[in-house]
């Protein structure tokens, strides 16, 4: 049974997809999350590579168990919604998908994706992926909350950039109960308005260095987010210093200081 806390931020979310386009930027662990929220950000989501690059692991490494209890771990530290990435719900069955919302639910997190890839077989057929996505939002929709269920169509960061296929996958998401459309790797604002103006549900764009926040969102994006990026730009930092500590002896990036205090401070 959900508590009234996240009820609150189930209502919270579920407001964010009616309202304004918005950016939900993807932290990687508990102090990122804390720092986006004090940068004024009005929700979060979970990114499947960041986690894993903490547990030393490349992308699709987590399991379900860690996945929840990185979320576990993140939502009573922050006041704002937080959707998971469940990846393609860790297993190929429609009922894998289903408990997958289920487990994230019970971990604190109001909304969650659900991917028609399979990193051992490839795209899912497009009947079976319906039917994932159908379990998923039965699932997500038995909670007794607004829990926003995300269905990912995966072809154009899969090699498979086929418009037409992803849109009709998108279509079909919609009809059998998602609440949110994603198709990650849309690279121009062509194809992320006609992705846009092929369904009526709201649509989460990754966000691409060639394309800005605004130019994103005047495409028909409701929703931005930016995967593991920001774990690579922090990680190349980190990196950077690390490998002029060590080629020249220069120093000078320890210099950098952070708001700490403002980040991290308790919240009420």
């Amino acid at each position: 049974m959900s508590s009234s806390r996240q009820q609150l931020k189930a209502t919270a979310f579920a407001a964010l997809h009616a309202g304004e386009p918005f950016v939900i930027p993807n932290p990687w662990d508990a102090g990122s999350a804390r720092m986006l929220e004090a940068l004024g950000f009005a929700a979060l989501a979970t990114t499947s590579s960041g986690l894993a690059f903490t547990l030393g692991r490349l992308d699709g490494g987590a399991t379900l168990e860690e996945v929840c209890t990185h979320v576990a771990e993140l939502d009573p530290l922050t006041e704002l919604p937080i959707s998971a990435d469940l990846e393609n719900g860790y297993g190929a069955r429609p009922e894998d998908a289903a408990k997958a919302i289920r487990r994230a639910a019970e971990a604190g997190a109001v909304g969650g994706s659900i991917e028609d890839w399979d990193p051992e077989r490839g795209l899912y057929e497009r009947e079976q992926a319906i039917e994932r996505v159908h379990a998923a939002a039965e699932a997500a929709h038995g909670l007794g909350f607004a829990f926003m269920l995300t269905a990912r169509a995966e072809n154009h960061i899969r090699r498979n950039p086929n418009l037409d296929d992803t849109i009709e996958r998108l279509q079909a998401f919609q009809a059998v109960g998602a609440d949110v459309l994603y198709a990650p790797g849309l690279r121009s604002v062509a194809e992320i308005r006609v992705v846009c103006e092929a369904v009526s549900k709201p649509v989460n764009v990754l966000a691409v260095p060639q394309l800005t926040v605004a130019q994103i969102m005047a495409a028909g994006a409701q929703r931005i987010s930016v995967g593991g990026a920001l774990t690579w730009v922090a990680a190349k930092a980190a990196a950077d210093a690390a490998t002029a500590m060590r080629d020249s002896g220069d120093l000078s990036a320890l210099a950098a200081q952070l708001p700490l205090e403002r980040w991290l401070g308790t919240s009420d």
